[in-house]
């Protein structure tokens, strides 16, 4: 998780890096397209897989959420610090725990609800709506986490059946589908160092994903997942030292809010799933 990241603030940085000179459509298509090549290693599995006509509608509806959530993405990084980027990016799960209780019939405990409510308080910290101006930046940024929210969402549904290479191949497909007529819109013709620097980003982001498959193969989430909260520090660092961004105290506490409840909420589903699988103690006794 701590190399996990790294590899994501890295992405980050480096779409930073690279700034308008490319708009912000044709930076998320380039970055997907490139990736692709990562992809052949599963061509075979892909081939041998028989994926059924309504999960290749809910396959493309996730391209067509995940599509929207790159574009806006890729635009609020053109817009604000990296520190405020990655602390609202960390909405998402709070996102995906309200669609599981309202889409999926998970239970919404009262818990829950406070950690929710807590982690809505942290965006509010951060925004500070009439404080200072909520930019197109933050705004993006709202909605950006809502709709990776909604893709893990429909990815929950599917993984099951598919297994977690055919859902990220098939995601990877779709969102260069998705992401192609509108780079085709705003289309300019990339300078090497652009391509490079996106192809850049493609690697960092495959190993990020590659590496956290990895830790949560090798320990729970309880473990893995405050972890995370490594990011905003290296995200907050990154942006003083390299792109001379000033150190917001009410970013660091927003995030901090932020990933609390989502540790929160990520060890009582843990504790609830020790019970329902731990057996009475009468029961191990022979």
């Amino acid at each position: 998780m701590l190399v996990t990241g790294l590899c994501f603030v890295a992405v980050t940085a480096l779409v930073k890096m690279l700034g308008t000179e490319v708009p912000p459509a044709q930076s998320a298509f380039l970055r997907y397209f490139l990736g692709l090549v990562f992809l052949l290693p599963v061509l075979g599995t892909l081939r041998k897989t028989h994926i059924a006509p309504r999960d290749w509608l809910l396959f493309a509806g996730r391209g067509g959420v995940h599509t929207l959530g790159v574009i806006l993405w890729f635009f609020a990084m053109t817009q604000i610090p990296l520190a405020e980027v990655t602390a609202m990016n960390y909405l998402s799960p709070v996102y995906v725990t309200l669609g599981a209780a309202l889409f999926l019939g998970e239970r919404l405990a009262a818990r829950r609800v406070l950690a929710i409510v807590v982690a809505i308080l942290g965006a509010l910290v951060i925004l500070r709506p009439g404080f200072r101006e909520v930019s197109l930046g933050h705004l993006a940024m709202l909605f950006t986490a809502f709709s990776f929210g909604a893709s893990y969402l429909m990815a929950k549904n599917a993984v099951e059946k598919y297994g977690p290479t055919v859902v990220v191949a098939m995601l990877s497909i779709w969102v260069t589908i998705g992401l192609a007529p509108f780079a085709w819109e705003v289309w300019t013709r990339p300078s090497l160092q652009s391509i490079g620097i996106l192809f850049a980003v493609a690697c960092f982001a495959t190993a990020g994903h590659y590496s956290m498959t990895l830790a949560f193969a090798n320990a729970p989430m309880t473990v893995t997942q405050p972890v995370t909260f490594l990011q905003l520090v290296w995200a907050t660092l990154l942006g003083t030292l390299v792109f001379g961004e000033p150190v917001d105290i009410w970013v660091v506490l927003g995030g901090s809010l932020i990933i609390g409840a989502i540790c929160f909420i990520t060890w009582r589903e843990a504790v609830l799933k020790k019970r329902a699988i731990t057996p009475p103690d009468a029961a191990t006794k022979l």
